[in-house]
């Protein structure tokens, strides 16, 4: 992981190295490709306005912003991983990787299947914890579900979202309440339950928080 912290919190352990073994030019690499997949999203956004260019989402699209941050850094930038993975301080184990691809592209199924029945939030709620679940990465997979999740939110509700302290750099602020509700839905699943209201209650509350920001720089 990229932050100093990462053995005091959850996240992936898995048996490929990184491509830089400096921490400091990792973190550095780390936040110019947090900077670019970020831009890439806003101008899939962009993109996808366009009624002659309806949304879908897709297994490949969600490959390409994984790339995005992890370009660089490590070898399977782009790729599902090559074998298992643990989440280090959770009581989640992911899926062998031989159900991968078929499961993201189930959770993409359900995406969109529902685009019109399902709110924005629930969506992105929805992927925030789904990709989480899968784990489809050997690292990035906290980043890559939190730009999809975003992305999908803004073309649900059909704009690029203002404000500059936007939900993923929220959860990247304060991951603790992140982390909870993916627990909350992990649990659920277990039940055999789909339940991200959890997720959904912390989304709505970050929305809000992004949206005061933008309302406070446009009174400065």
């Amino acid at each position: 992981m990229s932050d100093s912290d990462s053995h005091n919190r959850r996240h992936s352990v898995a048996a490929e190295a990184s491509l830089i073994d400096d921490p400091e030019e990792r973190a550095r690499r780390e936040a110019e490709n947090g900077l670019r997949q970020f831009d890439r999203a806003m101008r899939l956004v962009e993109e996808h306005l366009d009624p002659e260019r309806p949304f879908r989402l897709r297994v490949s699209r969600v490959l390409e912003l994984h790339q995005v941050a992890l370009d660089g850094v490590h070898p399977y930038a782009g790729n599902f991983r090559p074998g298992e993975v643990e989440i280090h301080k959770s009581a989640h184990s992911p899926v062998e990787r031989a159900l991968v691809p078929s499961l993201v592209e189930d959770m993409c199924d359900y995406v969109n299947d529902n685009w019109e029945s399902k709110s924005a939030v629930h969506l992105a709620a929805y992927i925030m914890w789904r990709l989480n679940w899968i784990h489809p990465f050997a690292d990035g997979n906290g980043r890559t579900s939190r730009i999809v999740s975003f992305l999908v939110l803004c073309l649900r509700v059909g704009m690029r979202l203002p404000g500059k302290n936007t939900i993923p750099d929220q959860i990247c602020e304060n991951r603790g309440p992140y982390f909870e509700a993916l627990e909350a839905a992990d649990a659920a699943e277990k039940e055999g339950r789909i339940d991200v209201s959890a997720m959904e209650s912390l989304i709505k509350a970050m929305l809000a928080k992004q949206l005061v920001s933008m309302y406070e720089d446009a009174k400065s």
